[in-house]
């Protein structure tokens, strides 16, 4: 029997920025801010025109997305907690809050501003999303944080 060890870092989203990004009605993005790029590890020319689930993390569950269609279709601002997935296969939590924009009386896409999340908040959500996963999906994850000061032990394993 193999085992293997994968151990991918989590990007903490700075107290004093703010992610932001736009998309069209069918989820394509149409702009993302200087912060959104170094977040995600994305050039900005990588993710224009890209579907926004390109950072989906696998450990969200399909429920989550379902409500955040939902609430916007109907013109409601959605709000929530979402782990998303660097281009180097990391991760960053943000608190998002997604709405419609509207121009002349006219929706014409949606916005989506992103804030980090306590250390606290990230571990009870993931307990969240996991057990929806598991009754969603029948799959769940390992997850271990570990703190900088024993990023080295971890390391080692990994070697």
């Amino acid at each position: 029997m193999t085992t293997t060890f994968d151990m991918f870092l989590e990007t903490e989203v700075p107290e004093d920025e703010l992610i932001v990004s736009r998309t069209d009605f069918t989820g394509k993005i149409t702009y993302v801010n200087e912060t959104f790029a170094e977040i995600s590890g994305y050039k900005p020319e990588e993710l224009i025109g890209k579907p926004h689930n390109v950072i989906r993390h696998p450990d969200m569950p399909r429920s989550a997305f379902a409500d955040l269609w939902e609430t916007v279709e109907r013109g409601d601002t959605w709000e929530g907690y979402v782990k998303n997935r660097r281009k180097d296969g990391g991760y960053y939590w943000v608190f998002a809050r997604v709405s419609t924009v509207i121009k002349d009386g006219k929706a014409v896409e949606y916005k989506s501003v992103r804030e980090p999340v306590s250390r606290e908040k990230k571990i009870e959500i993931q307990n969240l999303y996991d057990r929806l996963r598991s009754e969603e999906e029948g799959t769940t994850r390992v997850v271990l944080y570990v703190k900088n000061e024993n990023l080295e032990a971890a390391e080692a394993l990994e070697a």
